[in-house]
C-alpha cells in the first residue's frame, strides 16, 4: 500500500491509500524538528489501532509547503518503510499540467496536486478553494492547465491575529452564529463570531464571483479543507466538497509514475 503525505504549514497528514480507496488518515501538528524515529513511534501506533502494520507499506509519495520538513519524512520511508520517498514535483511524479503563471517554481506543492486531482474528478474550469493555514483560491482551465489563484489569510490565521492584537477580546470558537441570520450583534462574543464567520463567507463569495465573472465561462467550484463543510450550510458557492483532494492527487500521481 502507499503511504501519501501532505506536509502542511499546520499539520501533517499522513493516509494510507490502496489503489485510489483512503484506507485511513491522520494528522499530526507541524514541526520541522520531529524526527523520523518521532513519526515512525507515533505512525506504528495508529496503524495497529486501524488494523494495518508497516510492512504493508511499500511506496512513500510526500507533497510539501515546508521543506524544513522534508529531510526528515524521506528518513522515515527510507528507515522504516525501506523506500525512497516519491516527492510530488520531482522526477518520477512531475507534475504533468502546464503551470501557467508567472513564478510556477513558487507555487505551492498542495496546490499543484489539489489541481491535478480536481481535474481527475471534474471536468471542465475549475476553482479549488483549500481552507488551511491560508486559504487558497485556484483556477484551473478545461484543459487542466493551472492559471493562477489568491491566497488570503485563513480564517484561523484572521481570529488568532485579531485576538492578539486586542486585548480586550476573547478568543472564541469558529462557528456558525446561532442569532437566526442577524448580522447584528448584542454582546462582544456574538459580534465576534458574526465577523469572523459572514465576513469570511462574504470573502468567500466575493472573490469567487470576481473570478468566474473574469474567466467568463461555466465554471465548478470545489472545496477543500477541513473547515470546507462549516461554511457549506450558508452557501451556495460550492458545488462539490471533496475533503481529501491533496491525498486524492498524491495517490493519482504515484499511479501515473507507476503505470508509466
Amino acid at each position: 500500500m502507499l503511504l501519501a503525505v501532505d506536509a502542511g504549514n499546520t499539520n501533517v497528514v499522513f493516509a494510507l491509500v490502496e489503489g485510489r480507496t483512503i484506507k485511513a488518515r491522520w494528522r499530526i501538528a507541524t514541526d520541522p524538528r520531529r524526527t523520523a524515529d518521532e513519526y515512525a513511534v507515533w505512525l506504528s501506533q495508529l496503524l495497529a489501532l486501524e488494523g494495518h502494520d508497516r510492512s504493508q507499506i511499500d511506496a512513500v509519495i510526500i507533497a510539501t509547503v515546508v521543506p524544513r520538513a522534508l529531510h526528515n519524512l524521506q528518513v522515515l520511508a527510507q528507515k522504516y518503510f525501506h523506500s525512497e520517498a516519491l516527492i510530488a514535483g520531482r522526477a518520477p511524479v512531475e507534475w504533468g499540467i502546464v503551470l501557467d503563471v508567472d513564478e510556477p517554481q513558487s507555487l505551492g506543492a498542495d496546490r499543484a496536486v489539489n489541481t491535478i486531482a480536481a481535474h481527475a474528478l471534474h471536468d471542465g474550469d475549475l476553482i479549488v478553494i483549500d481552507f488551511g493555514t491560508a486559504t487558497t483560491f485556484d483556477a484551473s482551465d478545461y484543459s487542466g492547465a493551472y492559471k493562477g489563484g489568491i491566497i488570503a489569510p485563513g480564517i484561523n490565521l484572521s481570529l488568532d491575529a485579531l485576538v492578539s492584537a486586542a486585548a480586550k477580546l476573547p478568543r472564541i470558537a469558529i462557528e456558525a452564529p446561532k442569532n437566526n441570520g442577524s448580522v447584528i450583534g448584542r454582546n462582544t462574543v456574538d459580534q465576534m463570531t458574526i465577523g469572523i464567520y459572514w465576513g469570511y463567507i462574504a470573502m468567500i463569495e466575493g472573490l469567487v464571483g470576481r473570478m468566474k465573472a473574469e474567466i467568463g465561462r461555466p465554471v465548478k467550484v470545489i472545496a477543500t479543507g477541513g473547515l470546507a463543510t462549516l461554511f457549506e450550510q450558508h452557501t451556495d458557492v460550492f458545488d462539490v466538497i471533496e475533503p481529501d483532494l491533496t491525498i486524492q492527487g498524491l495517490a493519482i500521481m504515484y499511479q501515473n509514475a507507476h503505470i508509466g
